[in-house]
């Protein structure tokens, strides 16, 4: 009996002490982990053509990273971590329905080496049909560090820069000249884009168009006309794009008309129904975006940490074309204007 009740006892305590485990553990604060060398935004060109952008920071007492890479948006990535103080491993993935029955997770592993303040690497990723394997090396540098806020009050402009005449396109170049495909040409003074496929299903890539010209820091003023369903897109020295589509009546997204793509929601909707003309009023200074959208307000002197997606450099201080693209729908553009800020 005294054994019985010594027993019972001991039962008692332990059922006591892990009764309140579960609650310890769920309520306890993880500690920090300690910053890493690879802490901070990164811009990174790819061998063979097409930038990323990486920022790798702190999240909660976790590590974590956020990934554009060459096209697209700017994503959380599945997983990052240090191997030691100079490598650090990050994975992507992505959903890949090949069937009505079959979905693949399809998973990209970036094993990036740091040299000082450059980074360089290679992403090991299958091909489309899993029958291979793709090794895409890049290299990289730590982003420079974002300027303060500037006053737009003291700015000084230059002189206005006519960047489309009405009646040809002087002055605009296929980006990729091994590209024949070009959707653009001028009808009733218009800037036209007509990316047309044909009915037998062979898929034509028609190409983006840029200026020969190269900007700094400017206010690009603009009309643009989007038809139903439709999609383009605006950037500014090739780096930044200010989303052209039809996204009237849509909930607020950074992937909305007037967006600067994946990274800066407009503060309200301006879009007016498609096939009406509407109007951009864009200011870039110091890497700080202004959108005025159909006399809106909609993105205000906010900064812009890296290059979207479809960047033609990772390099965020050097001059840069205009460039539009080609390669996504129909759309028309008009009086086109940009003033260079001094």
């Amino acid at each position: 009996m005294k054994n019985y009740i010594k027993m019972k006892k001991l039962f008692l305590s332990l059922a006591f002490i892990l009764c309140f485990i579960p609650a310890t553990y769920s309520n306890s604060t993880i500690t920090p982990t300690n910053a890493t060398t690879f802490d901070g935004m990164w811009g990174i060109d790819i061998e063979g053509g097409g930038v990323a952008w990486l920022n790798v920071h702190q999240e909660q007492g976790f590590l974590d990273a956020e990934l554009m890479w060459i096209g697209g948006s700017v994503v959380p990535v599945s997983s990052v971590y240090v191997v030691d103080e100079n490598t650090l491993v990050v994975t992507r993935t992505e959903a890949v329905k090949k069937s009505d029955q079959r979905t693949h997770i399809m998973t990209y592993t970036m094993r990036i080496n740091k040299i000082g303040e450059t980074i360089e690497g290679v992403m090991t990723a299958p091909d489309w049909l899993a029958s291979g394997e793709k090794i895409i090396p890049f290299k990289g540098k730590r982003m420079p560090e974002m300027p303060s806020t500037p006053d737009l009050s003291k700015i000084k402009f230059g002189k206005e820069i006519k960047l489309f005449n009405g009646k040809n396109m002087k002055g605009w170049t296929l980006m990729n000249p091994e590209s024949k495909a070009l959707g653009f040409k001028v009808v009733d003074g218009l800037l036209t884009n007509n990316p047309e496929q044909p009915k037998d299903g062979k898929h034509i890539s028609y190409g983006n168009i840029r200026t020969d010209q190269e900007f700094e820091d400017f206010n690009l003023k603009l009309d643009v006309n989007v038809p139903k369903g439709d999609n383009s897109g605006v950037y500014l020295r090739g780096l930044y794009e200010i989303q052209v589509a039809d996204t009237y009546g849509n909930e607020l997204d950074s992937h909305n008309m007037g967006a600067l793509y994946s990274r800066i929601t407009p503060s309200e909707a301006a879009e007016k129904p498609a096939g009406e003309w509407q109007t951009l009023n864009i200011t870039l200074v110091d890497r700080h975006v202004t959108v005025i959208f159909n006399g809106k307000k909609i993105i205000d002197n906010k900064p812009v940490y890296g290059p979207t997606g479809g960047a033609i450099s990772s390099d965020v201080l050097a001059p840069g074309p205009i460039y539009l693209q080609g390669d996504h729908g129909k759309v028309s553009y008009k009086n086109i204007v940009l003033t260079p800020i001094l």
